[in-house]
């Protein structure tokens, strides 16, 4: 049920306003996903958190739905569900330098 609104959007909306998703998945594709594996509860955080993340000053790439729910998320606490800000890249990670 929750899929339908998405569906809309991805159908309509997107097209008109043009297909300019920041990450990779789109947030659409995104909110989806997460509906279908982790169901309309904890799913529906996830896509509110990620669309929470997609303006021009968040972050970009490739971000998939992860595959289990965090450990500390709890249905009294379905902020826990999603990723609300992108964090920094750690000191181990390789940055672009151009």
């Amino acid at each position: 049920m929750l899929r339908v609104p998405i569906l809309v959007y991805r159908y309509t909306l997107s097209s008109v306003m043009g297909r300019q998703c920041r990450y990779l998945p789109t947030c659409s594709d995104y909110a989806d996903t997460a509906i279908s594996r982790h169901g309309a509860w904890a799913g529906g955080w996830m896509g509110a958190a990620r669309i929470c993340r997609c303006h021009p000053w968040g972050g970009d790439g490739f971000d998939p739905v992860p595959q289990c729910l965090p450990a500390d998320a709890r249905w009294t606490r379905p902020w826990r569900y999603g990723t609300w800000r992108m964090d920094p890249p750690r000191d181990d990670e390789p940055q672009d330098r151009a």
